[in-house]
Parts: structure tokens; C-alpha cells; sequence
């Protein structure tokens, strides 16, 4: 069944990927860009599917007013993936707030923006499937990302409490959580905190190095991770968490089994914290 898609983000990378998956599969596609370039790139990819918008996905009104104008002028949105974002690369301690703060109001408020925008009509037709990419590092951390994971973090609770609100009125919701990718997105896209404490240096340059090493080299294919997206909207019962690639799921897997591990170590201790007598209700 032909598709309306929205999805943030498509100059580049990922999204680029999602969209031109959903375009071969014949939906239409409204993609999300910063130019004018950009803008007639994507429209050039299928002329009459491929639609246009330039948006600032943090400025919040005009998300709403592009979403309301894609409504009308293109049509219902049976599918939003939330993309736009970037990684930002330094140590806690190095990281500024200030850099801290635009990570979280691109990589959250932006997204959680474009799912706002997009809820109301679903809601009211009572169908439909939001998206948000988070990453692998949105259900486990590695050293020097800290901002970057953290606003994935923060993300992933979002979608899953969104995914419990809304699955009511038959929409649903999935955290799509990739791997290292073959994008720019470790490269030339990446922010990088200026380095300022040599204690970091024994754990941390070997990691940045390694890192801008392997950009363009990555093990995951674009291509078939806009393959996977496409397939699950096609599902009666799409996943809430959709893991892409075979090193994010062993890098996910481990970090999860290291909290389990500390979960089940502790639980004697976490439950001295409770009333002896119990719950007064």
C-alpha cells in the first residue's frame, strides 16, 4: 500500500538511506533539508514523490507549520521518522554546557518537535507509525560521548513512554537504534570538544583517532538499514526497538547484561530501602 512519509534530515546519511528505501517502494516522501540546494537535490531523487521542506527542526513553531502544510498540500502522514540530529564527541569533563545544550536541542527537542507536530492527525484518524532514530549509544556508552549518549538516553524514554500513550489509538511507535553506519556521521558531521586536560589523553586520543580512522569504513550499509525501515512499516505489529547492525547488537547486549549483573548483585540492598511495614495505602 502506497505511503505518505515525512522524515527530518534527508540531505546526508541515514535519512538520505530512509528515504530513498521509501521512495523505491513507491511511498512519497516529504524530506526535511537546510538549503535550497539540498531541497532540489531530494526532489530530484523521484520527481512528483520526493517533496522538499526546508526546516530548523529546533525552531519549534515552524515544525508545526510545515506539518500542517504537508497535511493539506501533500497529504495525510502515515509514517514520520524523526532523524535530524548529530554526534558531538569529547570528554564529560571537557564538554562545555553550552555544546551540551545544543546536542540535547537538536538530538531531543528537535525530535520531540517533529513527533509533536506529526501526533494530532494521527491521533484523530487514529493510525499511523512514528519513528525517532536514537542510536546503539542510546542503550549503552561508550567513553568521550557522553553528551551524545546522553541525549539518546533521553530520547529512548521518550519513545517508550510515547509508544505506551499512543498505542490506543493504533499508532506506533519505534526507536530505530543503528549501529556504525557508512555515513559521514563519524566524520566531517561529527562535533568535536576542543581538548583542554591531559589526564584524558592515554584513554581518550587513541579512541578519537580510531574513530575519525574508521569514518567511511564502518561495517553498517545505508542501503540496507533504509531496507529494514521500510519492511517494518509494513508490519501489523512493528518492533518498539529496532537494533541495526550486528555491532550494535553485541555492543547493546553486553551493556545490558552489565546492568542486569549490577541489578541482580544489589537486590538485597535495594530492597532495604522500603518500609518494614509496607505500603500504606
Amino acid at each position: 500500500m502506497q505511503q505518505q512519509w515525512l522524515i527530518t534530515g534527508v540531505s546526508t546519511g541515514l535519512g538520505r538511506a530512509f528515504a530513498q528505501a521509501a521512495l523505491t517502494a513507491g511511498h512519497t516522501v516529504v524530506g526535511t533539508v537546510r538549503s535550497e540546494a539540498d531541497l532540489r537535490a531530494f526532489e530530484e531523487l523521484k520527481p512528483g514523490y520526493a517533496h522538499g521542506r526546508i526546516l530548523d527542526v529546533t525552531d519549534g513553531d515552524t515544525v508545526e507549520r510545515v506539518f500542517a502544510e504537508v497535511e493539506q498540500g501533500v497529504g495525510p502522514l502515515d509514517v514520520v521518522i524523526a532523524n535530524a540530529g548529530y554526534g558531538l564527541e569529547g570528554t564529560f569533563e571537557e564538554t562545555s554546557l553550552a555544546e551540551v545544550r545544543r546536542q540535547f536541542e537538536v538530538n531531543v527537542f528537535g525530535a520531540m518537535a517533529t513527533l509533536r507536530a506529526a501526533l494530532p492527525p494521527m491521533r484523530r484518524r487514529r493510525r499511523g507509525h512514528l519513528m525517532a532514530v536514537t542510536s546503539m549509544g542510546g542503550l549503552m556508552a561508550v567513553p568521550g560521548m557522553s553528551a551524545y549518549c546522553g541525549s539518546k538516553f533521553a530520547l529512548e524514554g521518550v519513545l517508550e513512554a510515547l509508544g505506551k500513550e499512543v498505542a490506543q489509538f493504533g499508532i506506533h511507535v519505534t526507536a530505530i537504534e543503528p549501529g556504525s553506519f557508512r555515513t559521514d556521521w563519524s566524520g566531517r558531521s561529527m562535533t568535536r570538544a576542543e581538548r583542554s586536560v591531559d589526564d584524558y589523553d592515554e584513554l581518550f586520543t587513541p579512541i578519537r583517532e580510531a574513530r575519525q580512522t574508521a569514518s567511511g569504513t564502518q561495517l553498517g550499509n545505508p542501503a540496507k538499514s533504509g531496507d529494514a525501515v521500510v519492511h517494518i512499516t509494513s508490519l501489523d505489529q512493528p518492533p518498539a526497538h529496532l537494533v541495526l547492525g550486528s555491532d550494535a547488537l553485541r555492543l547493546i547486549t553486553t551493556a545490558r547484561t552489565a546492568v542486569d549483573e549490577d541489578i541482580r548483585t544489589w537486590e538485597e540492598l535495594s530492597r532495604t530501602t522500603d518500609f518494614a511495614e509496607g505500603a500504606q495505602l
